[in-house]
């Protein structure tokens, strides 16, 4: 009589049913695998996606970088132009100089500030921060000369700016401007259409008594000043101004 509950008895060939099973393999080492393929290629197409982003937005930053040196520069060479001014007016008040003898040789006097009369104190003309160029690399400006060929481009450029006429000028800006510029009734040029730095490079080292400042960077701006499109063209001076 067979007894059922004798494992021996089904065996196959000496086999049992455990040993039929189907081998499975590691299933779960392979989903894992799989699903670190994928993470990998979403992770690889989001970083071009995030580079192609950044290599369209690029210029835009760069250009809202230089935009925003361009327009310190502006504020910075204004209140160059306003202490010259003021170094012109009390030169010629305390001292009765006229012309050029009136006028700053260096950007050291003006950060030195004026006298106040009847004491020992000074008077700030010029910020420690507006000796400074934003826009070239050496930060340094460029000292413009009366008389200077650069001077009288950038009158002209004012004059076609202002619809072919000069900033009707007053007081000690008027007295500079007989001496520093040739009077202009006409334009000779333009706009700033074919003009160069030529000009402005001539005398980018020489000394002498100024009438403006100018940077040294030689690109093209993004802002317009007076309808000028080049950073180095850029005069900022007492001149032409009301």
């Amino acid at each position: 009589m067979t007894n059922l509950n004798s494992p021996t008895d089904h065996n196959i060939l000496g086999s049992s049913h455990s040993g039929m099973r189907a081998p499975t393999g590691d299933r779960s080492g392979s989903v894992r695998s799989t699903e670190g393929g994928y993470t990998l290629v979403a992770l690889l197409a989001m970083m071009t996606i995030v580079a192609l982003f950044a290599m369209a937005a690029a210029p835009r930053i760069q250009q809202q970088v230089q935009r925003d040196q361009e327009q310190e520069a502006i504020f910075r060479g204004e209140q160059v132009a306003d202490a010259i001014l003021a170094y012109y007016v009390f030169r010629n008040q305390q001292y009765r100089a006229n012309g050029d003898q009136a006028l700053p040789t260096s950007i050291d006097q003006l950060m030195e500030g004026i006298p106040i009369p009847g004491g020992s104190k000074t008077r700030q003309i010029l910020r420690p921060s507006a000796t400074f160029d934003p826009m070239s690399s050496n930060h340094q400006w460029r000292l413009v000369h009366p008389r200077s060929e650069e001077l009288i481009d950038f009158q002209q450029a004012v004059m076609f700016y202002a619809g072919n006429v000069l900033p009707p000028a007053q007081g000690y800006r008027a007295q500079i401007q007989q001496f520093a510029v040739p009077q202009l009734t006409a334009l000779v040029n333009t706009g700033t259409e074919g003009r160069t730095s030529s000009g402005a490079s001539s005398g980018e080292d020489s000394s002498g008594p100024f009438v403006g400042v100018a940077s040294r960077s030689k690109r093209d701006s993004v802002l317009h000043y007076y309808g000028i499109e080049r950073q180095e063209l850029w005069i900022f001076t007492p001149l032409f101004r009301n």
